[in-house]
């Protein structure tokens, strides 16, 4: 296993249960104590983790986002998961916004063998992956490289979108919970999935199901104020009636949800 991903799965830890003890953490990844605390380490450096005799606690996150490259390997299957199932609603023909999440870029992936699209997106790597696409028409929306983040915000950004109206919008999001709604890390990221919102006919919310319940720094938007929410597995019964209630349609990997509404 690479140290990455060992710290992923740490992190992924600290933010479940709060806390974690060095001793068999060690023995689950078949390392030594030293590695471990390295690992620790590391995370404190970037503030994701304070260390504490024998372990670690799990430092506020809400007003902190985790590094891109951090948040890129995370969850990955139930990534590709979703951006399947969003993927067989775009056409060819269509004009689409997508945010800078790394769902966003596995949407992408997924849709490249479709002709004649429109994209708009503040996401870097996504125009990365896009540069040598021939037959689509391509904006960035410019603005302010945010550190950390392979993105672009700030007035311009949003301005640019603003000027711009598309049939679907795509995001996701940092948490969804029941009475704040749809919420992120930082206010820049959150202005940006607001204007990107407001751009589109159609806006869906693209969240794995570790995002339920989460609440995290600030609003983006009420729940209602989608059309349609797509994740990895079912939410269960009590978000099904808050979808129900919003009018809002869920859609769940391999199926669809018959109780929600367009």
């Amino acid at each position: 296993m690479l140290a990455l991903e060992r710290r992923n799965i740490i992190i992924k830890r600290l933010s479940e249960d709060g806390q974690i003890i060095v001793s068999p953490l060690a023995q689950e990844f078949n390392v030594s104590e030293e590695t471990i605390r390295r690992d620790i380490e590391k995370l404190e450096m970037e503030g994701l983790a304070t260390k504490t005799y024998g372990g670690a606690v799990s430092t506020n996150q809400r007003n902190k986002d985790l590094p891109y490259l951090i948040r890129k390997k995370a969850n990955v299957n139930l990534k590709q998961k979703i951006a399947e199932q969003v993927a067989s609603m775009i056409q060819d023909g269509d004009q689409i916004m997508l945010d800078a999440s790394s769902t966003s870029i596995e949407v992408v992936k997924k849709i490249k063998n479709l002709e004649n699209i429109t994209l708009i997106t503040n996401s870097l790597e996504i125009l990365l992956e896009l540069a040598d696409k021939k037959g689509w028409t391509i904006l960035s929306t410019g603005g302010s490289l945010r550190e950390g983040a392979y993105s672009l915000s700030g007035s311009s950004a949003e301005k640019m979108v603003r000027d711009h109206h598309v049939d679907l919008a795509i995001c996701s999001a940092k948490g969804i919970d029941e009475r704040m709604g749809i919420t992120e890390s930082n206010e820049k990221d959150a202005e940006m999935k607001k204007a990107i919102f407001n751009a589109a006919n159609k806006r869906i919310l693209a969240i794995d199901s570790t995002k339920f319940n989460n609440l995290s720094f600030i609003k983006v938007c009420d729940i209602k104020d989608v059309d349609i929410v797509v994740t990895d597995k079912d939410p269960g019964a009590t978000w099904k009636s808050i979808f129900k209630d919003a009018n809002v349609k869920l859609e769940v990997y391999g199926e669809i949800n018959e109780n929600s509404s367009n």
